[in-house]
């Protein structure tokens, strides 16, 4: 199976995707949104280290190859983006990685960051049968959870001018009152886009490494042991 850079058919049109096998060929698939900066090497290393933990990890390009390095930057890029098209783009390349030969399992899992958690949030209430867990973070989004099946993690700063903990508490609280396996976990020492290495202004190397080892135990508990 061709793995790195891939285009997926959607509707008929191509549409860029980075997709990462494990070295046995097959695992539980998980589905990987990125943030507003665009498909960039942070994002497809994390596809590549999930696969090294025996996932099957697919990130769609919600840009079309276009990347952002500057806030300014990224603000534009998400600013002029086709809500439908990435919309399609999301959903066509979900459902892609679930048809995949070497997916395994019951369910999909997905993985957003900021931009990319609201994605996440809303796909578990859009495909309910097939989103079994959703890992966030620093992003939110409002969201019916009597819609949603998953069982939900999150990572959320102390420090996140963006992400404020009143909206977390907010989103943490309707997912417990659902009824549905909720754990968020807040950093005290972060702030915003703290998981990403290539953010040197905001990496905090301490938290990413702890969130880390609860999200790959998240998913191993998730998609591994159903």
């Amino acid at each position: 199976m061709q793995t790195g850079d891939i285009s997926i058919q959607i509707n008929g049109k191509p549409s860029p995707a980075y997709l990462s096998v494990p070295a046995s060929g097959s695992g539980p698939g998980v589905f990987v949104l990125h943030a507003w900066w665009g498909l960039n090497p942070f994002f497809k290393s994390l596809c590549d280290r999930l696969a090294g933990q025996g996932f099957v990890a697919l990130a769609p390009d919600l840009y079309g190859g276009k990347i952002a390095k500057t806030i300014p930057e990224a603000q534009l890029l998400m600013a002029q983006t086709d809500f439908e098209q990435a919309q399609t783009a999301v959903v066509g390349s979900l459902f892609y990685l679930g048809g995949l030969p070497a997916v395994t399992g019951k369910g999909l899992a997905t993985v957003g960051f900021s931009m990319g958690a609201s994605w996440a949030l809303w796909l578990s209430t859009f495909a309910p049968q097939e989103i079994v867990a959703v890992s966030t973070f620093y992003g939110t989004d409002e969201l019916d959870p009597n819609e949603a099946q998953a069982a939900y993690q999150g990572h959320y700063a102390a420090n996140d001018d963006y992400e404020p903990l009143e909206g977390v508490r907010r989103l943490e609280s309707s997912l417990k009152e659902a009824g549905l396996e909720t754990k968020f976990y807040i950093y005290p020492q972060a702030g915003h886009w703290f998981m990403e290495k290539d953010r040197s202004d905001a990496y905090h190397p301490a938290s990413a490494r702890l969130a880390w080892r609860r999200l790959v135990r998240f998913l191993k508990g998730s998609l591994f042991y159903m």
